[in-house]
């Protein structure tokens, strides 16, 4: 008989044996798809990590808020040391050679430098537009001269798409300085800002032990 003893499978009719190649197909992309998603924004993490402290250092230095300078190394090179765009822009903040002379960058491809570089720049921008979040992105992307000239963010897809793309997770309005301010009442009952958190411990340890 046909089949006994073979160790042949069921003679699947041809179409239902091509509906199951397709699924089977489907089913291994997809899972393909979503590994490689979940690598990504492993990855991603993982050079967020590597660069934070230098991040961070900057931040400080400049008081330019860590949150933003991530948001816009992801957004400028996704964290690639090394990436060049077609228009000449170089490494991780994708600093214009003129823009890099400017601030004294003399290796773009060297992260510490491109990023405090990256991060003067858009302290300038912060100061320029009174911290205006969607104003400072816009002359980031496209330029100081665009935003002049068309009054605002300018008409660009790429621009509105990048604008976009950050403030969908640095999401605030206004960007604020990086250092965090602390606040106590000194021992007349002033109110003292400071950004010195040692400070305000020792102030903290000394009202708990009246």
């Amino acid at each position: 008989m046909k089949g006994s003893g073979s160790g042949k499978g069921p003679a699947w009719p041809g179409a239902t044996r091509l509906l199951i190649l397709l699924l089977a197909m489907a089913a291994f992309s997809s899972l393909s798809f979503l590994t490689a998603a979940a690598e990504k924004r492993t990855a991603g993490r993982d050079l967020k990590e590597l660069y934070d402290r230098v991040v961070k250092k900057a931040g400080t230095k400049y008081s330019v808020d860590p949150e933003l300078i991530h948001a816009v190394i992801r957004a400028e090179s996704n964290y690639d040391q090394f990436a060049v765009s077609v228009k000449g822009a170089l490494g991780l903040m994708q600093l214009m050679p003129a823009t890099a002379r400017h601030y004294g960058v003399l290796n773009v491809f060297d992260a510490a430098e491109n990023i405090e570089g990256g991060v003067r720049y858009l302290k300038d921008l912060i100061k320029l537009y009174n911290g205006r979040t969607s104003l400072v992105l816009a002359a980031y992307n496209a330029g100081q001269e665009a935003v002049r000239r068309y009054g605002g963010i300018p008409p660009y897809g790429e621009t509105r798409d990048y604008i976009a793309g950050i403030q969908s997770t640095y999401n605030k309005l206004y960007i604020t300085g990086g250092a965090k301010i602390y606040k106590y009442y000194d021992k007349n009952g002033r109110l003292v800002l400071t950004n010195d958190e040692n400070l305000t411990r020792r102030k903290d340890k000394a009202m708990s032990q009246r």
